[in-house]
């Protein structure tokens, strides 16, 4: 039986005494200690401690609104609260009376745990022979794991100076609520006959009422320990005869030993007057694993979203989207397509309005493209589409006609043909009237092309953006296109760059035939990242449709120099060709979720892993953790793995200082690296994250260097944050 939380007062003398001290014992409770989001406390149910008597001190948490802590089984994500006591001799503490929790929907997950304030109370046993008038020095670790959007794990160093006397009062301040906290505490269900037999992927739980029972109304059961119950799938009530019968579905992630049922039942027509009850039954039957939910939850890391993530500005987004946005211009398949337009200028020279108007219409091109790609994943979004920078390289239909259109433009800057060659000499006469509409479409391509990129800078500032209302995703956008767009503009805008060029000539010829290759590259890169979604046969298929479209544009410019009809009906020949070789690809436009992977990944030569949350959450409470989230159609992403990760000397160090990693590969579409990342404020690849035990995640650059891997390896001899206390 519990014990009293407050001891019996034996005398007006002794009550006196009592009165007296409870002046010191309120003055005796410590501050309370005020993390990000939460305020937290000891605070004690008397106002002192009765020798050979227990007596009640519970941690107070009071969170901030909208967020909430955990249960002592979190559900499907979180983690539980812990209290590290450190007590005098002769204080020994017993473990949280868990009042009963709420079920939190986050999206398709459930959780339990608390919002607003909660007490959870334990009870301390105090020696016979402690001496009244003396004092105990109570302190205790206490951290908890806090989530709204994202999980914070959070903790505080907690004291408290609790008088030692004959007698106690209750509390002038925590004395009622602490006694309201434990008058509430669910108790056994009593009068009530409970069984529980398994059935498969189900547990039948029957709860047989006492005669003259109310109906309880709509039970659910929220069990004790993980593993065993799956918090996300619906419990189906039913009556069978007087019983009433809860069918609960078995985790997909079952524990061993399922032996018991153990946990608390809610009822809101209450069992006697109580709205909850504990039950502990023995399982007869057997149990398998469930089936994976849709969407299946991700177990909490008891990892905090990196610094300022949360608490980005939208003009500093605006500045790191801007700055992205210029260096797009660097990556290898926009280069090409910029260097010919900039060329442009060189073979014509035009008079300096042309140019700016040019100039402008391809800014706009850009601009309206970068519009229309944040309008597009705020719309997908909205329809509950887990998506990022660079979804639509996800769908292998995508990336089959960008490599397609990367090898026309290579083609044709081969010289294998012109594109004007298919277009009526009419549309010909207009579109070279009015280059500003070429300038325009070319701004569009461009930001087709650079899809498959993410500069630096951008990672941090679209993270921000697909988080924010569709305004400020919007102005985001606009500042990443504007960065892509200033460059090209200022060189149209400002001309006397030309100056330092040579003449038109030969040269020009060969620079543009120069450029064809990295767009031959990009299309090997592309085949490679088809295979890596699909199977080797895609890649044969994209490759012999590839060669048919190569033989369809030669044989339509042969077709210019002599006779027409034959050619011409080879190269529509050799385009039914590609389309019907190339046609299965679109049946595989969403690519199949990925295979179920193992909670315990096997490692490759060099030591990665896959990735899983499970793992990651394992992995990081033992020590240091790096991830790469990547992607095979993710350039920055490849080179960093091959001029880096796959470093000798990098490998070392972090075998040296026992550093586990994990690699997360978004190539196919994946909601578990989804969610990570958006926890991380990202929402694009690459990423690379230092989890540290103890303290705040450390997010490196999206471009690597071995130094950047050596000074994030460094940051592991610092010393854990100290809990601080911060203003609210």
């Amino acid at each position: 039986m519990r014990p009293a939380p407050l001891a019996a007062t034996p005398s007006r003398r002794a009550r006196a005494f009592a009165a007296a001290l409870a002046l010191v014992a309120v003055g005796a409770v410590a501050a309370p200690v005020r993390t990000q989001n939460v305020e937290a406390e000891l605070v004690p149910v008397a106002t002192a401690a009765v020798p050979g008597q227990p007596v009640t001190v519970a941690l107070r948490l009071k969170m901030r609104e909208g967020w909430h802590t955990y249960w002592r089984n979190p559900g499907d994500s979180g983690l539980p609260t812990t209290i590290d006591w450190k007590l005098p001799p002769g204080v020994t503490a017993g473990p949280i009376d868990w009042p009963a929790p709420h079920a939190l929907p986050v999206g398709p997950l459930v959780n339990y745990g608390y919002e607003g304030e909660v007490l959870l109370p334990s009870t301390l046993s105090v020696a016979a022979d402690a001496a009244p008038g003396s004092e105990l020095a109570i302190a205790a670790r206490a951290d908890w794991l806090v989530c709204k959007e994202t999980c914070i794990p959070e903790g505080a160093d907690l004291t408290l100076a609790l008088p030692v006397a004959t007698a106690a009062s209750p509390h002038p301040d925590w004395g009622a609520p602490i006694a309201a906290t434990i008058a509430a505490l669910p108790q056994p269900l009593a009068g009530w006959t409970a069984s529980a037999t398994g059935e498969g992927q189900r547990v039948r739980l029957a709860l047989a009422p006492p005669a003259g029972a109310a109906d309880p109304g709509k039970l659910y059961f929220f069990p004790n320990d993980e593993g065993r119950i799956e918090a996300s799938a619906p419990q189906a009530l039913a009556r069978d005869g007087a019983s009433y019968v809860l069918s609960l579905p078995v985790a997909y992630q079952l524990a061993p030993g399922f032996t018991r049922v153990a946990g608390v039942v809610s009822a809101p027509g209450g069992f006697g007057g109580a709205n909850f009850a504990t039950i502990d039954i023995p399982l007869a039957g057997s149990v398998v694993a469930g089936p994976k939910p849709v969407d299946a939850p991700v177990p909490a890391i008891a990892i905090p979203a990196p610094a300022g993530a949360a608490s980005m500005s939208l003009l500093l987004a605006a500045l790191l989207a801007f700055a992205g946005g210029a260096i797009l211009n660097l990556m290898p398949c926009v280069l090409p397509v910029l260097s010919i337009k900039v060329l442009g200028f060189a073979a014509h020279h035009d008079s300096r309005a042309t140019m700016r108007r040019e100039g402008l219409a391809y800014g706009a091109g850009v601009l309206v493209t970068f519009v229309g790609l944040a309008v597009a994943l705020l719309a997908l979004r909205a329809a509950g589409e887990q998506l990022g920078w660079g979804f639509q390289l996800q769908s292998p239909v995508f990336v089959s006609l960008l490599a397609v259109l990367f090898f026309a433009l290579a083609l044709n800057l081969s010289g294998v043909f012109e594109f004007g060659q298919f277009a009526p000499a009419s549309v010909l006469g207009w579109t070279s009237r009015n280059r500003t509409l070429d300038a325009f479409a070319t701004g569009v391509l461009a930001v087709v092309i650079a899809s498959p990129c993410t500069a630096p800078f951008m990672g941090a500032a679209l993270g921000f953006a697909l988080v924010q209302p569709a305004a400020v995703t919007i102005a985001v956008f606009v500042a990443l296109g504007t960065g892509m767009a200033l460059p090209y503009v200022l060189l149209a805008w400002f001309p006397t760059w030309r100056r330092a060029l040579p003449k038109p000539g030969a040269w020009m010829i060969r620079f543009k035939q120069l450029l064809a290759f990295p767009l031959y590259a990009t299309v090997a890169w592309l085949a490679w990242v088809l295979g890596t979604q699909i199977d080797v046969d895609a890649v044969l298929r994209l490759s012999i449709a590839l060669i048919a479209v190569a033989f369809a544009l030669w044989a339509w410019h042969v077709s210019r120099l002599g006779p027409a009809r034959p050619w011409k009906l080879s190269a529509l020949a050799a385009l039914a060709v590609a389309v019907f070789v190339a046609g299965p690809l679109a049946a595989t436009s969403m690519p199949a979720p990925p295979p179920a992977r193992s909670s315990a990944p096997v490692a490759d030569a060099a030591g990665w892993q896959g990735y899983t949350p499970a793992r990651l959450a394992e992995l990081s409470a033992a020590g240091p953790v790096f991830v790469d989230f990547t992607a095979a159609w993710c350039i920055t992403c490849q080179v960093n793995k091959r001029l880096v990760l796959s470093d000798r000397d990098v490998l070392g160090a972090f075998a040296d200082r026992k550093v586990a990693l994990l690699r997360a590969d978004w190539t196919r579409r994946d909601p578990d690296i989804t969610r990570a990342l958006a926890a991380l404020g990202r929402n694009g690849v690459p990423v690379y994250v230092l989890y540290r035990p103890g303290r705040e995640p450390l997010l490196l650059p999206e471009v690597l260097t071995t130094r950047t891997v050596s000074d994030a390896l460094a940051t592991l001899d610092g010393p854990a944050l100290a809990q601080t206390e911060t203003p609210r």
